[in-house]
C-alpha cells in the first residue's frame, strides 16, 4: 500500500510554477508533449505530470525537460550556477562535518 506524502504549500507551488514554464517553453518552442518528451526520453504521462507540477516525479527529469525548453532554474546564466555552487561549497566547509542533536542540559540545582 503506497503512502501518501504531505508537501507545504510552498513547496507544491513552486513545483506547479515550474510546470506552467516547462509548458509555456514548450509551447513556444512550437514542441508537441510528444516532441518533448521524445527530447527528454520519458513518456508523454510523465511529461504531463512534470507539466502539472505533480510532486513524484524525478527531479533530475524536471530540471533536464526545463534545461531543453530554456525555463531558467535559478539564474539567467550558467556560468552564476557554477560561482553559486562553489559559494555554497565554501560555506559548507567551515561548518562542522556532522551534525548533532544538541545535548539537553539537566538544571538539578533545588
Amino acid at each position: 500500500m503506497a503512502k501518501t506524502r504531505t508537501y507545504s504549500r510552498y513547496s507544491v507551488e513552486a513545483a506547479t510554477l515550474l510546470g506552467k514554464q516547462i509548458k509555456l517553453g514548450r509551447k513556444q518552442h512550437k514542441w508537441t508533449e510528444h516532441d518533448l518528451a521524445d527530447r527528454a526520453g520519458i513518456s508523454r504521462a510523465t511529461l504531463q505530470k512534470i507539466e502539472k507540477g505533480d510532486m513524484t516525479c524525478a527531479i533530475g527529469l524536471v530540471f533536464e525537460v526545463a534545461t531543453l525548453v530554456g525555463a531558467k532554474l535559478f539564474d539567467t546564466e550558467n556560468t552564476s550556477l557554477i560561482m553559486h555552487i562553489e559559494r555554497t561549497d565554501d560555506k559548507i566547509a567551515l561548518l562542522p562535518k556532522a551534525t548533532h542533536k544538541s545535548k539537553k542540559i539537566i538544571d538539578d540545582d533545588f
